[in-house]
């Protein structure tokens, strides 16, 4: 409990309140459970996250293979995650609606390929629709704030 006073909400309409003991307790276990990583009876101290990896998400269609990948330029290491969403209408500005697809692959000439990730979850994207990413890090079940990414898929090139 006292380690929870410490621990802060995401903020919501501005507002970020004190988290309980078991609330805290939760969150960092059901993120350390959903990873494969032992749980724990105390909370570890809240980290200091690096730098994220991932700069941006690029969609390409070639000869109608959709290809969905992460800008890179470093490695994003064994704990970011990657979270999407279902395709939606290109007017959409914001999306709220994520799942966890898994952890960031590693990337290949400065791209991770998440096209698996995405195509498990939600199967291909049609063209035309906006997918959006979400990625953040973990560590010691702490989670960093997310950073959101989009693209609209491209006709077949």
């Amino acid at each position: 409990m006292a380690a929870a006073k410490e621990a802060r909400s995401h903020s919501r309409l501005g507002q970020s309140l004190a988290l309980s003991g078991f609330l805290l307790f939760t969150k960092i276990n059901c993120t350390l459970a959903q990873f494969g990583v032992d749980q724990v009876d105390a909370p570890p101290a809240q980290p200091q996250f690096p730098g994220l990896a991932a700069q941006n998400l690029d969609i390409t269609n070639t000869g109608g293979v959709i290809a969905l990948k992460l800008t890179c330029p470093t490695d994003p290491g064994e704990n970011t995650i990657v979270r999407g969403s279902a395709p939606i209408s290109q007017g959409r500005e914001t999306c709220r609606d994520f799942r966890v697809l898994g952890t960031c692959p590693t990337p290949v000439a400065g791209s991770s390929d998440t096209t698996g990730l995405y195509t498990a979850r939600y199967g291909a994207p049609p063209v035309g629709k906006k997918v959006y990413a979400q990625v953040n890090q973990f560590v010691d079940g702490w989670e960093s704030l997310p950073t959101s990414f989009w693209a609209i898929v491209p006709a077949s090139a």
